[in-house]
Formats: structure tokens, sequence, C-alpha cells
């Protein structure tokens, strides 16, 4: 593992925004500012959502924007296998289990008043089945999905940013029901297996950190360092979508700006340059501090122009 080797892993399933923009030159900003690898990663699990189209487009706007990558790009839907290696060993060592909830019913039990656990968090109904009554559910159906058997454990890990972070796993699906890998599965091997030593993504991946940190420690496979970065908003406080305006590197040079000033908006919303600058990616390798990077996230004041 190259300790300051890095990724970007888009999911190819629309335009990249500027905050997946900014998000992918800080990742490699880390990297190269330490002369480590950058690669790149299509994340097309999803059959339904992932087109080539929007892969090339991604791939033309990171070009446009002066980022470059070495090595060969990998996807995800090509590595299934391999995936499929990771689950089969977890099930062998009895860290795996079978479950038919719903997604209605998992969300139900979850947000039940006298649950008490964080929102979202799988109670482990079918964990607690007999054999018998595993049996009998397989009879009438395949499962759907197969989960981990996280015995509640507490992981911790320090993020660059967030600090220490101390959290309870919960028992979360390796495998979905239509023979599709789960992106904490997934996202692991294919981090270890290209030898990442430093996870540069966005912050509203974190929760989901303690569960990945798990799995490697499981499958005997290195822990990564994570930075997870915050990330940029609309007006409204959410996520950026077409309602907020200009907000692709498309429609931002359709108004006339240039990638110079793309990327001088991005690192400066980032804390990296002063508001105005124009600038190339390459020109912010040799200044770049992650003490600089802001912890809390860019809201937009208005509609980009």
């Amino acid at each position: 593992m190259g300790e300051h080797d890095g990724r970007y892993a888009p999911s190819p399933s629309g335009p990249l925004h500027l905050g997946n923009l900014r998000t992918a030159l800080i990742a490699w900003l880390f990297a190269r500012s330490h002369g480590g690898r950058f690669l790149l990663r299509i994340e097309d699990l999803d059959p339904q959502r992932s087109r080539p189209e929007h892969e090339r487009a991604q791939l033309r706007e990171l070009r446009a924007i002066g980022l470059d990558w070495d090595g060969q790009i990998v996807r995800q839907s090509a590595r299934r296998e391999r995936h499929r290696e990771a689950s089969e060993e977890l099930r062998r060592a009895g860290r795996a289990y079978p479950c038919w909830c719903t997604r209605t019913e998992v969300r139900l039990a979850a947000s039940a008043p006298h649950v008490g656990n964080r929102s979202g968090a799988y109670r482990g109904t079918c964990r607690a089945l007999s054999q018998s009554e595993r049996a009998a559910r397989r009879r009438a159906s395949a499962p759907r999905a197969w989960r981990l058997d996280a015995r509640a454990t507490t992981v911790s890990f320090t993020d660059r940013l967030h600090g220490a972070q101390a959290r309870a796993v919960d028992d979360f699906v390796l495998w979905r029901g239509d023979d599709v890998p789960a992106y904490n599965l997934a996202v692991v091997v294919d981090d270890a297996d290209r030898r990442i030593g430093e996870v540069v993504r966005g912050d509203d991946l974190l929760e989901s950190t303690p569960r990945q940190v798990l799995l490697a420690q499981l499958l005997g496979l290195p822990v990564p360092r994570y930075v997870h970065v915050p990330l940029i908003l609309g007006p409204d406080g959410r996520r950026l979508a077409k309602r907020h305006g200009a907000v692709t590197l498309e429609e931002r040079l359709a108004a006339g700006e240039s990638p110079a000033q793309v990327v001088g908006f991005l690192a400066a919303s980032a804390g990296l340059a002063s508001p105005g600058a124009r600038l190339g990616a390459r020109d912010l390798i040799a200044a770049f501090d992650p003490e600089r990077l802001g912890r809390t996230p860019t809201t937009l004041a208005g509609p980009v122009p």
C-alpha cells in the first residue's frame, strides 16, 4: 500500500456537479502533493442507473479541470467474482446470515419509538431466526439479502478532518437479493486490492466508514486513512441539484466561465485559494495544505449564475 496513494470513484449515473468536482480535486491534491498515485474507479454496481455516456462525460469533466490519473480505470462491475469471494469468506467464517426483511420492514423497525438506536440501524430480526425458521423461509423464497453479523462491535478510527470517531456497527447488507454486492463490501475490497493508502471523499459517507473499517479487519485487509471533506450545498441547504442553477461544469462553461475560473471557485470554496482566482489544478499542488480545508459545508449564497 502506498501511504499517499489515493483515488476518486464516481458513480456513472449523471454529470458531476461542483461538489463532486471539488471532492475529486481535493483527493487528487492529497495524492499528488505527496508524490502518490491517483487512481480512478468507476462505481457502476447499480445496472439500473449506470450509463456509459455518463462515464464518458465524467472523464471529460475531470480532464477539463486538469486532473489526471495513473494506470487503468477499474470498473466495479468487472470485479463481481472478487466481491463474491470476499462475501463467501465472511459466510464461511459465520459472520454473515440471510435476511428476508423488506426495506419497508427495516425502516419501520428502526424508527419504532422503543428501539432506542440510531435512525436506520438494523435490529437483527433475521439474525435471531432459528435454523428451522430459516429453512422454512428458504423454502418460501430466496433471501432478499445477506447481512454481516456485526455483533454490535464498536469501531474506532481517526479522520483527518473530523478527528477521533467511535461508533457501533449494525448488521448491514453485504450482498443484495438481485445478486449485486453492496457498496460497503465492494469499496473495501477494491480499495485494498489497489493498495489505496488514503481515502478522500465527501463527509456524507463518514457514517458508513465504521462498517468499512470492520469489514477490512474481518477480511484481513489493510485499513486506509480517511479524509471526509465537507460538501457544497445549495442555497436551501440541500444537496446540489438542477433546481440550484448552473451546478455542473458543462453549465458553467456554457455560461461563459473558463475551466480556470471553475477550478479557482472550487479551490476558494475549500479554503485553498482567494475568491476570484483563476487556476489550473497543478497550480495548487505546491502550496496544498490540508489544514486550510474547511470543516463545514459550503452553502451557495444564491442560484448559481
